[in-house]
């Protein structure tokens, strides 16, 4: 089963029933669901204390996503990133296995540049071999220049939606991380049945799914949902993604 998560684990009082009654809002939100993505990195550094402590509060299958810092995707528009990507890499090192994909956001007037992200995705990966994702909001990573220096570095791309660049039939395979915002209002919307139906049968596997929409707490209603689609859509008998076969 993909792992149905949230950006940031807030859970609204109108679902606080549906989760463990005690400990801290993290460890709440642990017991119902598999993985996070971390959006305050983004903004801010941790403590690495933060991230060991976050690491401790919640079950050895847990994984947490992390976005990476502005400072590398918007002020240094990915150029010259190899000291603070590490930086980075530092801080969240006490997640562990824990850690699960870097997630790349890029800002929409960033264009595709082949000599400039070879370098860039070369110093990252020189850095890390762990899982990394995409997302881009400028057309002209829709080339199939863009498209072959992003899978030579074996980064997955996100289907985002609302989806500025990349499409739903524009993955040749399935889509490794999905990152809903909510529509027609981003980040407060929330999805209908039927939308959320049609990105259930999306999902990889082992892959994630993130609600973003999390302005009007909607993330987490979605999110439950998502998890009762999922286990719907799994084959009689099948306990885990690994005997799942496909989705």
């Amino acid at each position: 089963m993909p792992i149905i998560a949230t950006a940031a684990w807030s859970i609204p009082k109108k679902v606080a029933g549906r989760f463990a009654q005690e400990g801290s809002a993290l460890t709440r939100y642990a017991s119902v669901f598999d993985g996070v993505e971390i959006n305050s990195t983004f903004y801010r550094h941790h403590k690495t204390s933060t991230f060991a402590r976050w690491a401790e509060t919640v079950p050895k299958n847990f994984r947490f996503a992390v976005k990476i810092p502005k400072e590398i995707t918007h002020t240094r528009a990915m150029k010259d990133i190899a000291q603070p990507f590490q930086t980075f890499l530092d801080e969240i090192a006490p997640l562990g296995e824990k850690r699960g994909p870097l997630l790349c956001q890029l800002p929409p007037s960033l264009a595709f540049d082949a000599d400039e992200f070879e370098t860039t995705f070369k110093a990252m990966r020189n850095a890390d071999k762990g899982p990394i994702v995409i997302e881009v909001r400028h057309k002209s990573w829709a080339s199939a220049e863009a498209l072959d220096l992003i899978k030579s570095f074996a980064i997955d791309r996100v289907l985002a939606d609302p989806a500025p660049v990349w499409q739903a039939e524009d993955f040749d395979t399935v889509p490794r991380y999905v990152r809903l915002h909510g529509k027609p209002k981003i980040y407060y919307s929330s999805y209908a049945d039927e939308e959320m139906r049609s990105f259930s049968k999306l999902l990889a596997p082992d892959g994630w799914c993130v609600f973003d929409n999390t302005a009007s707490g909607a993330a987490i209603e979605n999110a439950l949902a998502m998890r009762v689609l999922q286990s719907a859509l799994r084959p009689a008998g099948c306990s885990d993604a690994a005997t799942c076969g496909g989705s």
